[in-house]
Order: structure tokens, then sequence, then C-alpha cells
């Protein structure tokens, strides 16, 4: 497993206090909402205040665009890279 993907697995378990999920047991292709994780709207939002602070993300808007990005620890762990090589790209 990536790395990168085992860190946001124990962010997703942590920030929303999943008691009775461990971080292995999310496979990096499963739904995080609606069926799979079974994640909500407010998860939504306290997840992605757990991704800002941790990995110095930039989340303007909900669109489309934002929600393909939430739809898996894979999608995210996309969305996570991109984002650092564009503040590397900036600072460069």
């Amino acid at each position: 497993m990536d790395e990168l993907e085992a860190r946001i697995k124990r962010l997703i378990v942590e920030s929303l206090k999943l008691e009775d999920i461990n971080p292995d047991d999310i496979a990096s292709d499963e739904p995080l909402f609606v069926e799979g994780l079974g994640l909500d709207s407010i998860d939504a939002l306290e997840l992605g205040v757990a991704l800002r602070k941790t990995f110095g993300l930039v989340i303007e808007t909900v669109t489309d665009d934002v929600k393909l990005h939430f739809r898996t620890v894979q999608t995210l762990a996309q969305f996570v890279r991109s984002q650092q090589k564009d503040i590397e790209r900036h600072v460069a």
C-alpha cells in the first residue's frame, strides 16, 4: 500500500473518530460516501478540514471536481499529490 494512502486512511479514522474501523479495513478503491464506507456530508466537511491542516490543501468551493477527489482514498491521494506539485511549482 502507498504510504500517502495509509496516512489518509489513518486521518479518516482519527479525524472522524471511527471507533469500529481500522485504517487497514478501508480499501483504497472503496467509495467513501453513501455506499462503501458510508460517510455523509458532515464527515466530508470534517475530513476536508483535516486534509487542509495535514497537507495544506486548498479547497475553495465544493464543485463536482472536488466531489470526485473525495470519492476514494486513491482519488484523495492523487488530489494531495497534485496540490503538492502545484505548491512546489510556485515556490521554485
